[in-house]
């Protein structure tokens, strides 16, 4: 009796077993993420985002593909393994462009932040941007700048000169 009733409890976990290996799998969706801890403002490249399947349930509403998010700007800061939504990317602005800039009072950079915006003033007050938004910031080194691109062009050319000063928004 006892081996009899092994037998079939073998036979029952082996249809078990066959059962769960041809069933389909969960479905998933693909979920664009944040590779690393990211800063508003720099354009996002391949390395910048990773792609992570995950049940349909845990897909937030706005969720991008891979290839509408390069490219684009995060609209504030994202921490690694965070998904980007269409809410947190600003659109594809061909008209902006972002430029490196060294101040001539590195005590400011330590006031900056990313997503800080700020007016760009050259030699003798020339406001070479106004409202420009602050991308990154290196301490006492550099600030990079994203401004309308004639803007973006001023602001290059004047830092041949010699350093730029910000006034904080």
């Amino acid at each position: 009796m006892l081996l009899h009733l092994r037998r079939i409890l073998a036979g029952l976990l082996a249809l078990v077993a066959v059962g769960v290996a041809v069933l389909p799998d969960d479905p998933t969706v693909n979920l664009v993420v944040a590779a690393r801890d990211l800063a508003p403002g720099v354009p996002l490249g391949a390395d910048d985002v990773r792609v992570v399947a995950v049940p349909p349930s845990l897909s937030p509403s706005g969720a991008v593909a891979e290839r509408d998010a390069l490219g684009r700007r995060l609209v504030s800061a994202a921490r690694s393994g965070e998904p980007l939504t269409d809410a947190r990317l600003a659109p594809a602005d061909p008209a902006v462009s972002s430029v490196a800039i060294r101040l001539a009072d590195a005590g400011v950079v330590g006031l900056l932040r990313p997503g800080s915006r700020v007016d760009v003033v050259g030699a003798e007050s020339h406001v070479l941007a106004a409202d420009a938004s602050v991308v990154a910031v290196r301490e006492g080194e550099v600030v990079v700048i994203s401004a309308e691109r004639a803007s973006a062009h001023r602001i290059a050319a004047e830092t041949l000169a010699g350093p730029l000063a910000v006034i904080l928004r």
